[in-house]
């Protein structure tokens, strides 16, 4: 089985307002809701992809019962643990411009926390637990490594989509992959990236570090994956980029729905980052269609250090 985790989810709420005007009376002319979160959107594109998952995570009040209502209308399974507080509701205005207004989300015990572990203790060598996300002030800062231990303890493989802070202290528990992107790599090593040959340097030295492979995503120039044998640039199809929300997330989905499958690596990459990319150019997560139309416009080629 495939575990997502989402320590912070949340109800995005999509408000489309022409010509807003801050601090006079604005009106839509359309709205949305959608399940976020890193996780959440992980296992929504996994479903797309005919890969059963179950979504982890904290949820409270009914903002949490929409989420969960939600998932399971899709068809995914979903053990979360609940909260006293209300799940967070983030407002993304889309006018001239697209802003945002991200809630700090509920409080979580300790009691809650051990209820997660619990669960992912239960976990064994067949399965893939997924940690994506930002970690709420009530968690505790180690939470990803105490996550990497426990994998490390079931054999569980480890799969892990954050910031440099939380990436960095899992390393040595040696996950499976990991998924920066390139401002992400460029802190890791308080650097400046400007070609493909950087990337790869960087990207090798995480490996050297313990992750397994490493998978660090370029927008609209596609990805590049590393690890400890070869190396391939991934060159993403063409299109209009509508929606850059969960792209990053979908590329996770879409290679742990190809490494589940058995796909050879360079089909696994090829599924990656034509789900990524469906995303980018939709409104909401990814449509199977689309996904099965762009990997044919997916091209992959493998790099070495000598460029």
């Amino acid at each position: 089985m495939i575990y997502t985790v989402t320590f912070n989810p949340s109800i995005d709420y999509v408000m489309f307002v022409d010509d807003f005007a801050a601090g006079d009376l604005n009106r839509t002319t359309a709205t949305a809701k959608f399940a976020g979160g890193k996780g959440i959107n992980v296992s929504r594109v996994l479903q797309t992809l005919h890969v059963p998952s179950t979504a982890l995570g904290f949820i409270g009040g009914f903002p949490g019962q929409f989420i969960e209502n939600t998932l399971k209308a899709e068809g995914i399974h979903t053990a979360f643990t609940h909260v006293d507080e209300d799940t967070r509701i983030n407002v993304k205005l889309k006018s001239q411009a697209e802003t945002e207004i991200n809630a700090a989300g509920p409080h979580i015990t300790e009691a809650q926390v051990a209820t997660l572990f619990e669960q992912l203790q239960a976990t064994t060598a067949e399965d893939i637990v997924v940690v994506a996300g930002s970690v709420p002030s009530s968690l505790p800062d180690t939470i990803y490594i105490d996550i990497a231990k426990i994998t490390q303890q079931t054999g569980a493989k480890l799969v892990a989509d954050a910031e440099k802070s939380l990436i960095e202290g899992i390393l040595p528990y040696h996950p499976l992959f990991i998924k920066p992107n390139q401002h992400e790599l460029e802190a890791m090593f308080d650097t400046k990236i400007e070609t493909d040959q950087d990337v790869l340097t960087y990207a090798r030295r995480l490996v050297d570090k313990g992750a397994q492979s490493v998978i660090v995503s370029l927008g609209g120039d596609g990805a590049l994956y590393a690890d400890k044998d070869v190396a391939y640039k991934i060159q993403a199809p063409q299109g209009q980029v509508v929606n850059t929300v969960g792209a990053g997330d979908s590329t996770v989905a879409g290679m742990i729905a190809g490494l589940s499958q058995n796909l050879a690596l360079p089909d696994a990459l090829t599924l990656a980052i034509a789900s990524g990319s469906a995303t980018a150019f939709n409104d909401d997560l990814a449509q199977f269609d689309t996904i099965q139309e762009l990997q044919a416009h997916v091209t992959i080629q493998p790099l070495n250090e000598e460029g």
